[in-house]
Parts: structure tokens; sequence; C-alpha cells
């Protein structure tokens, strides 16, 4: 499912408005996993920047420090269409005038070091300040209202899947007994194979999650699903749904829906089991097969739905929105329920 997403505050109607007139429009500030010790081999560097996508700024910063840009670390890659801050790190020994390392599209704000290099996924998330220019204030607080009370459904953006779902395309090909002449080029590329079989993986997990929307299981515990819970990622089969159903409302837990591979551990039974089995197969595909993808395709579980408040005040030329997700989440899932507009959501990727 690449098309239209259905909306779990459906009975609100959208503020409709326009997204990022302007990069200023749309900032995304990294949540930091943890903040650098201030000792360590590697340099940290807390970088803003405009107009660039963060490989051009790890790039340019790695030619300025002389080191090769795979030495460089960042926990994740911010939009380039945005304002946006970020921690980087570089194996340098001196300590740079953070002045000194401003260049087009970006400025160091902070430097300091640490012990390890930075790794993706070493974040906790991102927070979001959105100006929505046109949009009407009133209606995206109703949505805004009803969004804390469902919760946020965790799809993947329209951005994971690329121009008509190439990217999605592309990762379905990799798993073919005969894949096609682009996939086994992009089996040659680690970064451009990963992030195909990634945006695979993320069509499955939307087209699971409508599904259970709209069947009106967004919020339940069913007996054999795989619950996630929230606080420390940890996944089990439910039981008994009267115990782990109340924990569901509170959002303590949420049912984990299949990033498919071929070592995740399917649902077990009943319904959630049914509906994994039905959408693998009608993509003619055993979770075998999914091994020839390698370790990028090894399967997980993911979260289908967040607690989300969304802090919402006026602007000059509409209303601006707050709020803040876990890694691994988009802005435009949340835009869209306030908005009610794909059509108008722009990527809120590189």
């Amino acid at each position: 499912m690449t098309g239209p997403l259905p909306y779990v505050t459906a009975a609100w109607p959208g503020s409709g408005g326009r997204l990022k007139v302007s990069p200023e429009d749309f900032r995304v500030d990294e949540l930091p996993a943890y903040l650098p010790g201030g000792a360590g081999p590697h340099l940290y560097l807390h970088v803003e920047k405009r107009g660039r996508t963060t490989r051009d700024v790890v790039k340019s910063l790695a030619r300025t420090l002389g080191v090769g840009e795979r030495d460089a670390g960042y926990a994740g890659l911010k939009d380039r269409a945005a304002v946006t801050t970020q921690w980087l790190s570089f194996p340098v020994a001196r300590d740079p005038d953070p002045a000194t390392l401003a260049g087009e599209g970006y400025r160091v704000l902070t430097a300091s070091r640490h012990q390890n290099k930075l790794r993706v996924g070493h974040s906790r998330g991102n927070a979001f300040e959105v100006v929505v220019r046109g949009g009407t204030l009133a209606a995206a607080q109703a949505s805004a209202t009803g969004l804390a009370v469902a919760g946020l459904p965790n799809f993947f953006g329209p951005q994971r899947f690329g121009a008509d779902g190439g990217n999605a395309a592309l990762g379905r090909s990799l798993l073919s007994a005969d894949p096609s002449p682009e996939a086994r080029r992009a089996a040659r590329d680690r970064f451009l194979r990963r992030f195909a079989l990634s945006a695979y993986q993320s069509l499955l997990f939307n087209r699971w999650l409508a599904e259970r929307i709209a069947d009106g299981l967004f919020a339940a515990a069913l007996l054999g699903d795989a619950l996630k819970k929230l606080e420390s990622g940890g996944v089990f089969t439910c039981e008994d749904p009267a115990l782990d159903g109340p924990r569901v409302a509170r959002f303590e837990l949420s049912p984990a829906g299949p990033m498919f591979g071929h070592q995740l551990r399917p649902a077990v039974s009943g319904v959630p089991a049914e509906r994994e089995t039905r959408l693998l197969a009608a993509e003619g595909l055993t979770p075998a097969d999914f091994a020839r993808g390698g370790d990028e395709a090894a399967g997980t579980r993911r979260a289908a739905r967040l607690p989300i408040e969304v802090a919402l005040s006026p602007h000059e030329d509409g209303y601006t929105a707050r709020f803040a997700l876990p890694r691994g989440s988009y802005a435009t899932v949340v835009m869209r329920e306030l908005m009610k507009s794909d059509a108008d959501l722009p990527d809120d990727g590189e």
C-alpha cells in the first residue's frame, strides 16, 4: 500500500494548509540517546544545518578535519528542506574552534568529546516544530485531541518508498529467485540493498497496519498478538487479551507489526497469524525467501500505536505544531492526521 492510508482521526475535519513553504517552517531537533562525556578520542559536534543533507555536512566537515568520511558517525539522517540540529562524531585529536568549522548551509553550535563513535540509532528520536501556512487552528486542535486519545498510527511515510514506490519494488526484486537487472546492481551496493529491502518491509508493515485499523483492531490486544512494551522495547505473545488489552489502552503496550524477515518469529495463532500469512502469500513469499536479503532482511517487530501529544499555537499565517517522536517515526504521519491531506505532504527525510 503506497496510496492513501486510513486516518485514525477520520471523525474530525482536517485543517488544510501547506507545509515547508520555507525551510524555517520545518524544524527538527535530534534528541540524543546520550550527551558526550567531555573526554575521549572522538570529537562530537552539535551541528545546525539548512538546505543541506546530513551526508553533505559530514563530507564537508570530514574534509575540513582531515579524516575519512567513513570514519564519521551520526545517529540518523536529517531532512534537507528544513532547519535541523544533530550530533556528528569524528576521530580527530585536536580541538578546533567551532566557529572555524562553519560551511555552506551549516554551523557548529557546540564541540565536545566522547569515548566512542556515534552510531546509527544512537538517538531517542526527534522534536519537531512545524508551521502550517493557511491551516485552520481550530480544526487542527480537534484532530490533535482525537489523536492523543486514539494514538498515532506508526506508519512509514511515503518518502520511504521513493517515486511511485520504486524503492519498495527494488526490495521485492532483491528477494526474487530471478531478480531484475536493477536489483542485481543494487545487490552489490550495501547501502542501496539495505535501503531497498527496508522499504519493502516497510510497505508490508503499512499494509498490515492499514488492515488492522480498517478492522477496528488498532488499539486491541488479540490472542496470539505480538505485543511490544513501549518503554523497554521487549516483545511477547499475548496469551490473555483481558489482561493485556487495558495495558494497550494505557499505552504501556502496542501491537507489534511485522517487518518481515527470515529470522522473524511469526504470530503464533488466530487472527494475527492468519493476517501475516495472508499478506506474505499475496506477495508470493514465505519467510524463508527473505534469506536472499541476508542480514539486512532478518526481520523485526515495530510498534503499531504510539502515544502522541501535539501542542498547537497560532501563527500569523496559520498555526504551528510542536511534538516529539521516537526514532524511526515520521512527522508527516502526524501532519496528515491534522491536515487530512496527503497531496500537500512533502518528505520529512532526505
